[in-house]
């Protein structure tokens, strides 16, 4: 396997905290610590953004905040807001996105990341319907892991 860049999103890097009871949570959990496996081994590099540090801090439970701040400390790079990725943001809002989602795929473009990974549904749905609008790849972790694993 090549050297992937990877830029997780805060749900991505907060699944392996949720409930685990339900399979879906549970597959997406699994690939997000594969992830970081693979991270931690040096084959892939984690992109990360003031963002997801500034999302991180909003989360209102101390001990899940705190493990999820643990996970988010082994990126290799932390993508810094600059007035590119302001312009590119306020695009991307006008394509639907939420701000928070607008913000993080213009850090993601701007690190020139392989892949933007998230378990959100509604960001993944508009991601499919304006693809061509986005410079990067976004995908499901469970989905990007199979790919990555057979191929």
């Amino acid at each position: 396997m090549d050297k992937i860049h990877i830029y997780l999103d805060v749900c991505c890097l907060s699944r392996p905290f949720d409930d685990q009871t339900q399979e879906r949570i549970h597959l997406e959990s699994e690939a997000v610590i594969a992830i970081l496996k693979y991270v931690r081994s040096g084959k892939w590099d984690l992109f990360s953004s003031d963002f997801v540090n500034m999302e991180i801090s909003k989360i209102p439970d101390v001990d899940r905040r705190r493990k999820v701040q643990y996970l988010s400390k082994i990126a290799h790079r932390i993508i810094e807001v600059d007035e590119g990725i302001i312009i590119r943001q306020a695009v991307l809002e006008k394509f639907g996105f939420k701000p928070l989602d607008a913000f993080h795929i213009a850090a993601a473009e701007k690190g020139e990341v392989d892949v933007l990974l998230t378990t959100d549904d509604e960001l993944m749905k508009q991601y499919r319907r304006n693809k061509k609008a986005i410079k990067i790849r976004m995908e499901n972790p469970a989905q990007f892991m199979m790919e990555a694993i057979f191929k």
